[in-house]
């Protein structure tokens, strides 16, 4: 078992989906990315990243079940991303780990995973 797969058990389900809630109240009224969100589909996109994520750090495999492979890099081509937008998505995670207090010692792997996720999501130079 990998290190990120412990990683509900450590931070605890309500807080990740918490976490998630807090990042789309930003991404809601952001100017980088918030466009790129169908306007009648908030709760939707919210709980499948909140799902993705429970089941990545080891929680219920509730997105699976519903949606099968992740295949994320494919699920976002039809969106326009660069580095502005993936550094975006990362500074809006960032506050939202923040506001919900992620434990200090689940942060550093926390963040090192949207990092990798992130960048791996850009489609475009620049």
């Amino acid at each position: 078992m990998d290190e990120i797969s412990t990683l509900c058990a450590q931070v605890g389900e309500s807080k990740l989906r918490d976490m998630v809630a807090a990042f789309y109240r930003r991404v809601r009224v952001d100017d980088v990315i918030g466009t790129m969100y169908p306007p009648d589909d908030w709760e939707g996109a919210e709980k499948r990243l909140a799902d993705f994520i429970v089941y990545r750090f080891g929680g219920p495999q509730t997105y699976i079940e519903e949606r099968g492979h992740p295949r994320l890099r494919g699920r976002h081509m039809p969106f326009s991303i660069g580095i502005s937008e993936r550094d975006r998505w990362m500074t809006l995670m960032g506050e939202a780990m923040q506001e919900v207090a992620v434990p200090e010692a689940a942060a550093p792997l926390i963040g090192s995973f949207f990092a990798q996720v992130a960048d791996m999501m850009r489609n475009r130079e620049g």
